[in-house]
């Protein structure tokens, strides 16, 4: 028998933060194209665009921040509450503007939910999940970060043959739907276990252990008892210790762990994906792409297609060969468009355009840029959308965690400030470059994962110290395996 309430449903009704995410990241990509965007916020280009798309990031830092005082005083569960309540109400002044200043300040609004929700949800997510289905479990945040993306496209996509202001408008006040859904649904899900037991609610604590791990709640159950005393053991622990949380996330001991959380959101961001997101039409028009809806629509199908294989065997392969493989993959595209770009693009005269360069008379090479930028999506979606929540919200103790995967979600949405800010500039003065630009980028996340990241697979969050001190992050996690292996079939032997 399956219990209605169980991990599985629990994190599905959680992974509505990163729905509203995807909805973020695909507000402004389809409506930025329409007329009837164009004529009433006075056609916003360059810097002026900019700070409308970086507005939402502006706040998630803020977000951020507050997610990890938050996380740990009333719980990442009221924490998430709090961010659906602020997403509705940007939803309401987005819809509402009057100009671009009131669009900003609804965007802000809404940038401290995803702010909050993008640093809790992953940490509520893994820290209700069993070891060995932790990967997939959080990849619930990128599959629903993925599908908010098509979804919110989709509605400004058929929002676009509306001849009035409701084409920018309706999409951007259907978007509170799901934050609704996520506050009432979260009124009947349970706390996590283990931030009831950082408080010393015990009990409760047990209970909730019981509900997720078994189908009868059997609190007696040697899996939950044993799971129950390594938390407890751990913060056992912690609290021996004479060092302050905040003293402890510089400590020396967890320096490094708490670099790589911030490094593999920071490199997230460095990708070159939010060039594909946020300014995918401009991109496909500066190629030459005819029906650049359709197109950009394919994208984001991809996007969600893709994001399947790291839900499904991120626990099996691991994480660092989904990272490594993902950004070369990504670096090899880059280099190949900017290429294209260079040998093919000419001079664009029009000032009014966002772009430097046009391919025209071209369809050949237009396919090839259009082809190169599916898969360099596709490559991101596979490794570097989904693994970075599960990564830093794993690698790093309780004591510490949401202050940390916070100072990594803030840093994370600094870098997403700053890109998103600066891309359109950067965009009307090279075209070609800003690829090579990322692509030498991507080369550096994947060494970075090389040398510095150890594998954290099917490892529960209490062991991650024994990893972070005796682990190998040189040696592929595929060799580490056979070693595991090798070493069991010798013991029992």
């Amino acid at each position: 028998m399956v219990r209605l309430l169980n991990v599985y449903t629990i994190s599905l009704f959680a992974s509505l933060g990163g729905l509203l995410y995807g909805f973020e990241i695909s507000s402004m990509s389809g409506v930025i194209g329409t007329d009837q965007y164009i004529n009433y916020y006075g056609n916003p280009l360059g810097t002026r665009q900019g700070a409308i798309t970086s507005a939402m990031p502006a706040g998630s830092i803020v977000g951020a921040l507050l997610a990890g005082f938050l996380g740990d005083f009333i719980s990442r569960k009221r924490s998430i509450q709090a961010g659906a309540v602020l997403w509705c109400i940007g939803s309401a002044i987005q819809s509402a503007s009057n100009g671009v200043s009131m669009l900003v300040a609804g965007r802000v609004v809404s940038g401290v939910c995803v702010g909050l929700t993008s640093v809790l949800v992953p940490i509520y997510q893994s820290e209700i999940a069993p070891r060995k289905i932790r990967g997939r479990v959080v990849s619930f945040q990128q599959l629903a970060l993925t599908s908010g993306i098509l979804i919110q496209y989709s509605i400004q996509y058929g929002c676009s043959f509306l001849q009035s202001e409701a084409s920018f408008r309706l999409p951007w006040a259907i978007q509170a739907i799901p934050a609704m859904i996520l506050f009432i649904a979260f009124c009947w899900l349970p706390f996590s276990p283990r931030w009831l037991a950082s408080v010393d609610r015990w009990d409760e604590a047990l209970k909730v252990l019981a509900l997720l791990r078994t189908v009868n709640k059997d609190i007696n159950n040697p899996f939950v008892l044993a799971e129950y005393r390594e938390i407890e053991d751990q913060i056992r622990m912690e609290r021996e210790s004479d060092s302050t949380p905040l003293r402890e996330l510089v400590a020396k001991k967890m320096r490094k762990r708490v670099l790589l959380s911030v490094a593999v959101h920071v490199f997230n961001q460095l990708t070159g994906s939010n060039l594909l997101d946020y300014y995918v039409l401009y991109i496909f028009r500066s190629a030459g792409v005819s029906n650049r809806n359709v197109a950009a629509f394919i994208q984001y199908v991809i996007k969600v297609i893709m994001t399947m294989p790291a839900f499904l065997w991120s626990d099996t392969w691991g994480r660092r060969p989904f990272l490594i493989t993902g950004a070369i993959i990504m670096a090899i595209c880059f280099f190949v468009v900017s290429g294209l770009y260079g040998g093919y693009g000419e001079h664009n005269p029009d000032i009014a355009e966002p772009f430097s360069s046009l391919v025209t008379d071209h369809a050949d090479v237009t396919r090839l840029i259009q082809a190169f930028c599916y898969l360099a999506i596709a490559a991101f979606n596979l490794a570097w959308a989904p693994i970075p929540w599960m990564y830093s919200a794993e690698i790093v103790p309780l004591r510490i965690r949401v202050k940390a995967v916070s100072l990594a979600l803030a840093c994370r949405w600094t870098v997403n400030f700053a890109v998103g800010f600066a891309i359109l500039p950067l965009l009307r003065v090279t075209t070609w470059g800003i690829f090579t630009m990322f692509g030498l980028l991507n080369l550096g996340a994947s060494s970075l994962i090389y040398f510095a990241a150890p594998e954290t697979k099917q490892r529960t969050l209490e062991e991650m110290d024994e990893i972070f001190e005796h682990g190998q992050p040189h040696r592929t996690s595929f060799r580490l395996a056979r070693r595991q292996i090798g070493a069991k079939r010798w013991h029992i032997g």
